[in-house]
């Protein structure tokens, strides 16, 4: 009796097509013939767990199998010489993914060896300041470098790379395995297609060195936290003067002590003399550009209460315009009162009771007695 595909999986009936696919992606790479090289059990277990992805995945012959079982596909079975509807005896793009998992991504779309250099990533941070301002910050870093010595051609002065004789110069080897047909990179000469008979000595014939890198990256007016600044060939370079990789500088904006960002706006929470909140009055607050900008209390401001000063929040990245500035009021309760202060404190308690001075905690305490 054929095997339940779901079993074979290890997945349940109830189990997405990203649980499938998860599933069958861990087994092919256990099971695939190059993991397991003349081992037939396993060239068998990798064709069972395929069929029943290709069976799984299939919306159509999913819902069929899960009717009906492994007789929804018997008289396919019978017209089409024994091979199961679901199964080609290739393996198509989905396979696409675990072959690039396997060998790490040896090869490039055009099947040649890829020798390129890795992106490199870099943590910058700056200040509120900065990012308004924008400016060029110098970033150190350790990676590969082309060798000097070599000009990057991995052979000593002289030497000229020859063909590899493993390969042919395709930088690739094919071999017969069971039912496929696999190519890998080449090991003699690492999938270059070439070797050198006399390496360089300061890079070992790869073409290349560790050294730090110094650059000056120009961070633009108005950038975001977590913004992210590519500076092409920056990266690490290649093996043997291929193409190196790209530098991803991600910035990272510290905590300001006064202002707080939203998007293109600059919040600052301005604590507020009782007395200026009650009588009104006119105060100075910093601005992001190192100016003083006037704000106007009016009489009877509240805690909370916010004023919005046009045009002086942060830079807008790409834009010449700029975002505002909110003031939210901190009304302080004055605190150490003197013996005076006191007084006159009690005073205004005394003929200051009513709605007219106080509307919200009067009509709050009307809604208690109404309700209890």
């Amino acid at each position: 009796m054929a095997k339940d595909y779901y079993e074979t999986l290890g997945v349940k009936q109830t189990s997405s097509d990203d649980e499938i696919k998860k599933a069958y992606r861990k087994l092919a790479m256990k099971y695939h013939p190059d993991k397991n090289p003349g081992d037939k059990k396993a060239e068998a277990k990798f064709r069972e767990i395929t069929e029943a992805y290709e069976v799984l995945l299939d919306a159509q012959k999913r819902a069929a199998y899960d009717r009906y079982g492994h007789a929804a596909f018997s008289q396919q079975q019978q017209q089409g010489g024994g091979a199961h509807p679901g199964f080609s005896g290739g393996f198509g793009g989905s396979f696409a993914d675990i072959i690039d998992e396997m060998f790490g991504g040896a090869f490039n779309g055009s099947g040649q060896a890829n020798h390129g250099g890795a992106d490199v990533r870099y943590n910058l941070d700056i200040t509120l300041e900065e990012a308004f301002k924008g400016k060029n910050a110098t970033v150190k870093f350790t990676t590969m470098v082309g060798c000097t010595s070599c000009k990057s051609s991995g052979g000593e002065a002289g030497s000229r790379p020859t063909n590899c004789s493993a390969c042919h110069g395709r930088g690739k080897t094919r071999y017969q395995q069971g039912f496929f047909t696999i190519e890998r990179p080449c090991t003699t000469c690492g999938g270059a297609g070439q070797v050198i008979a006399k390496p360089c000595r300061p890079c070992n014939g790869s073409g290349r060195v560790r050294k730090e890198k110094n650059l000056e990256v120009k961070i633009p007016a108005g950038v975001e936290e977590g913004t992210r600044i590519r500076v092409t060939h920056e990266g690490e370079a290649g093996l043997r003067g291929a193409s190196s990789g790209d530098l991803y500088v991600f910035l990272n904006i510290k905590q300001h002590p006064l202002f707080k960002r939203q998007a293109a706006d600059i919040l600052c929470k301005v604590p507020i003399q009782m007395t200026t909140a009650v009588l009104g009055g006119e105060i100075e607050v910093p601005t992001i550009d190192g100016s003083q900008a006037s704000v106007k209390i009016p009489a009877g401001t509240q805690p909370g209460q916010q004023f919005r000063l046009k045009s002086k929040g942060m830079s807008i990245l790409r834009a010449t315009g700029r975002g505002d500035m909110i003031i939210e009021a901190k009304v302080e309760t004055p605190v150490s009162l003197s013996k005076k202060q006191r007084e006159l404190m009690e005073e205004f308690a005394q003929i200051g009771k009513g709605e007219k001075n106080s509307p919200e905690s009067s009509g709050f305490f009307a809604k208690i007695k109404d309700l209890f």
